[in-house]
């Protein structure tokens, strides 16, 4: 059996030391910049479900929009990354997603909310194909884990940023400037990232025909299908946090603005963290001679199991202390999530089939995020409270040890 990356051309012209490390700052921020973008609804949820008279389900409509456009698109922008320069198709999918966050803060009703989010969706999906791509492109095996760590740090402090700074938009200016600040603030981040990648641009990571691998060809590979299941699982206990915590903070649990600001923003604090940390150790842990295989997995396997107990604990909790705890528990165990999730992809695919491989993973692993606002709108407004939402969300957690454990092949570079 062939190896995946057999005849892959190499970078058409790499980047020095000093621009790697730039490039993987900017990435992280653009990672940053799109959990403050895509998280942003949460924290305009209170005053935006009672202005715009959504009931549970419709707001659940509106946020799953975002992922009817954002899981399929992942596949084609893993298509372009491969196909073309990334830097440049990365560019315009910050640019539109920008754009339809900015715009947000016009709506006025249930449809320009869902064709906003389709739109933010279609831009962030370059995100971690994008990511990916130059990741495996670029980063050796002893420095995959912090490269990957500073994107799944930027996934939490995303959100921590997005909650402490929309919260407080949100209680001296209401929910409309909360959009109009961030979108303007991702469209300033395309200023560096244009100085940065101009020397690179030059059809950098565009694979010649003979060296690109066919998209119908990874899709036929049982390994690369077994990852979606498991990206799914591990997505959806962290996009039911991300979407549902502040509702259910305030509406539910009867906490002010200022303090589910502070609550969701200590546990989001408490995952990035964790997740540069664990990057950094799992790294030593490499150059040191183990085997990064196994190493993720069982990374993958604690982080899912802690997720599960988090979530539980989080529903039975009865006060901000133990609230706390709970969450600072939910967000070591999502690091442990994130940081691996993307360095397991780039091991399998090599740098030859990253975009498309990750592409496609990304795609079927965010049908959790089309799925479960639905299935939550479903269950508040049908059964009455958020007890079985969160049975359900915990129960797809701890379903993801076990995949992690005994689905999920040997993790090293895939042959076809």
């Amino acid at each position: 059996m062939a190896m995946l990356d057999k005849g892959a051309a190499a970078p058409v012209r790499g980047a020095s030391g000093a621009a790697l490390t730039w490039l993987v700052v900017l990435l992280a921020a653009s990672v940053l910049l799109n959990y403050i973008d895509r998280g942003a609804i949460g924290i305009a949820a209170p005053s935006m479900k009672e202005e715009l008279r959504f009931s549970a389900t419709e707001f659940g409509t509106g946020v799953s929009a975002f992922f009817w456009a954002y899981a399929p698109l992942c596949l084609v922008m893993g298509w372009l990354c491969d196909r073309f320069c990334v830097y440049r198709v990365f560019a315009l999918g910050v640019a539109l997603w920008a754009l339809s966050t900015a715009l947000t803060g016009f709506v006025d009703g249930l449809a320009a909310l869902i064709v906003l989010r389709v739109g933010l969706g279609i831009g962030e999906a370059v995100s971690f194909p994008g990511s990916s791509k130059i990741f495996a492109a670029q980063v050796p095996a002893h420095r995959r884990g912090i490269a990957n760590a500073a994107v799944a740090a930027a996934i939490a402090f995303g959100p921590a940023v997005g909650s402490l700074a929309g919260g407080t938009i949100l209680a001296m200016g209401g929910w409309r400037p909360i959009f109009w600040i961030f979108g303007l603030a991702t469209l300033i981040w395309l200023i560096p990232w244009q100085l940065v990648t101009r020397p690179l641009q030059a059809g950098t990571f565009s694979q010649p025909s003979a060296g690109r691998l066919d998209l119908g060809k990874l899709m036929t590979i049982p390994t690369l299908w077994l990852m979606g299941g498991a990206h799914f699982l591990s997505n959806y206990g962290f996009y039911f946090l991300l979407t549902w915590l502040p509702l259910w903070l305030t509406k539910t649990m009867g906490y002010s603005i200022p303090m589910m600001t502070m609550l969701t923003t200590l546990g989001f604090v408490a995952q990035g963290v964790a997740a540069l940390a664990v990057g950094h150790w799992s790294d030593r842990q490499v150059a040191l001679g183990a085997d990064e295989g196994p190493l993720r997995r069982r990374l993958m396997i604690f982080g899912h199991i802690a997720t599960t107990v988090a979530i539980i604990g989080i529903y039975f909790s009865r006060g901000p202390w133990d609230l706390g705890a709970w969450l600072v528990l939910a967000g070591l165990g999502t690091s442990q999530i994130s940081t691996n999730l993307f360095a397991v992809a780039q091991i399998f695919s090599g740098p030859r089939a990253a975009g498309g491989w990750v592409g496609m993973q990304n795609a079927l692993g965010n049908i959790s995020g089309i799925v479960g606002p639905i299935a939550t709108g479903l269950i508040v407004d049908y059964l009455g409270g958020f007890g079985w939402a969160f049975a359900l969300a915990a129960g797809l957690a701890a379903l993801g040890a076990a995949w992690w454990a005994w689905a999920v092949p040997e993790i090293r570079q895939v042959t076809d």
